[in-house]
């Protein structure tokens, strides 16, 4: 069992997930920023960055744009995809742990995307997580997040799931088998991962990644002992309709106190 996205999923995360929109979840985020935020939002912080999939986008729109993420090899994708279109000078990628960042500035808007919040199991650890947002808002500043929304985990249920990707060099074939654990509020996704070329097996990995999922109640007081105030939970990416019981992501607002 490998590290949480090892050197084969971190090579190959932007094939993975190829078909992200992130162009629309970056108008979303707009959309949000302009009904929430006290003022125009210019420098974002994005806490679980990953390969830069928002941070560079939002970089290209404009924004000051600071992206953090543990994986160094992440970060190491996200930096040669900033230096080939050019956004250097507007995006910044550091590594570090959203529990225990120290940035000593603050940001108009703080965001953590693709669920990154969800790898904080622990309620230590998202507690940690919220109070790293916190600590990088201005009072005003807005905190945009998206989660795995309880009420729909439970009611849908996770399920084996295999997706065949083609790549430049080959294939990927990865395999997820969840297991959840209703009274943690936690899913672990077991992935298989196998990189093929021709008809030869060049690389396989398997890696535990365990998800957290949350309940609106929960999301409130969490977010209220952070000193951050809810605004609202909405369907993701349907932005228009609260979260409910069919929405298995939901996108979470609040601001800081």
């Amino acid at each position: 069992m490998s590290e949480v996205f090892g050197a084969l999923y971190a090579d190959t995360y932007d094939s993975l997930y190829r078909d992200k929109n992130y162009e629309e979840e970056c108008d979303l985020l707009e959309q949000l920023w302009r009904e929430h935020a006290s003022s125009p939002v210019r420098s974002v912080l994005d806490l679980g960055c990953g390969t830069g999939g928002h941070a560079l986008r939002l970089a290209a729109r404009g924004y000051e744009v600071l992206g953090v993420d543990r994986s160094e090899r992440m970060l190491s994708r996200a930096r040669q995809k900033a230096n080939a279109l050019g956004l250097r000078e507007r995006v910044l990628f550091h590594c570090a742990d959203m529990r225990a960042l120290e940035l000593e500035r603050c940001f108009d808007s703080v965001v953590v995307l693709f669920a990154a919040l969800g790898y904080q199991a622990t309620n230590g650890d998202v507690l940690a997580a919220l109070r790293t947002s916190r600590a990088h808002l201005a009072p005003g500043g807005i905190l945009v997040f998206d989660v795995w929304y309880g009420p729909a985990v439970l009611r849908e249920r996770p399920e084996q799931r295999v997706k065949l990707i083609e790549t430049e060099a080959g294939k990927m074939l990865r395999l997820s088998v969840p297991t959840l654990d209703v009274s943690a509020h936690l899913c672990r996704v077991t992935y298989r991962l196998w990189e093929i070329k021709g008809d030869r097996l060049v690389g396989e990995t398997v890696e535990e990644h365990v998800v957290r999922f949350f309940f609106p109640r929960e999301l409130e007081l969490m977010l209220d002992v952070c000193g951050l105030s809810l605004r609202s939970i909405r369907a993701f990416p349907n932005v228009e309709v609260a979260a409910d019981e069919t929405t298995w992501n939901a996108v979470v607002v609040a601001t800081a106190r």
